[in-house]
């Protein structure tokens, strides 16, 4: 019986390895390491876990990619490059519940804003669907563009504005996150 050389068998487990490292989860939910947009690397800048109510009901785990790794959120904010939040569902959500959402969120985190931004709020409003465990919403800021906005694999259309995608992200990354683990997440720190 012959043996297979050494370096063969280190081969055979480098190779593992990596597939066991590529890309991160939470919750059982995973998410690939970095991804493309328009021809720009994004790089998972972490994971969020949004909970809902004074019982901590897990809603949905969130993805944030950047050009650049950040713990920063004014960082992320600021930055004129292009961005991906991504929201997978861990349960049922209605259509009604995720627009209640975007007010609360928009009015706690923008709201010096919110005259110059209630038209747009309400296109968001209009392309939300009801949400059942395992879909994703994604929404791509795309600098000098504004929001591009899929729901369930659909593409719905692109919110115009960097004052928009801003006021949209502080939603996660402003002062009054939905709860302060999910901020935590996104900028790096565990999941949970």
């Amino acid at each position: 019986m012959k043996r297979a050389p050494l370096f063969v068998f280190a081969g055979c487990i480098a190779l593992s390895a990596v597939g066991v490292a590529h890309g991160k989860e939470c919750m059982g939910v995973g998410f690939p390491d970095q991804l493309q947009v328009e021809g720009s690397t994004l790089v998972l800048n972490g994971l969020g876990l949004r909970q809902a109510t004074m019982l901590k009901v897990d809603v949905y785990v969130a993805a944030l990619y950047t050009a650049a790794a950040t713990s920063d959120p004014n960082a992320v904010l600021g930055s004129a490059t292009p961005k991906q939040l991504v929201l997978h569902f861990v349960r049922n959500v209605g259509a009604a519940d995720l627009n209640k959402a975007w007010e609360e969120g928009f009015e706690a985190n923008a709201k010096a804003q919110l005259a110059a931004l209630a038209e747009r709020v309400e296109t968001l409003k209009g392309w939300m669907a009801d949400m059942k465990t395992g879909e994703r919403l994604a929404f791509t800021h795309k600098p000098g563009q504004g929001v591009q906005v899929d729901v369930g694999g659909t593409g719905k259309g692109t919110i115009p504005g960097d004052d928009f995608a801003r006021a949209f992200l502080s939603i996660w990354l402003g002062a009054h996150p939905p709860n302060a683990g999910l901020k935590s997440g996104l900028l790096g720190g565990a999941c949970s």
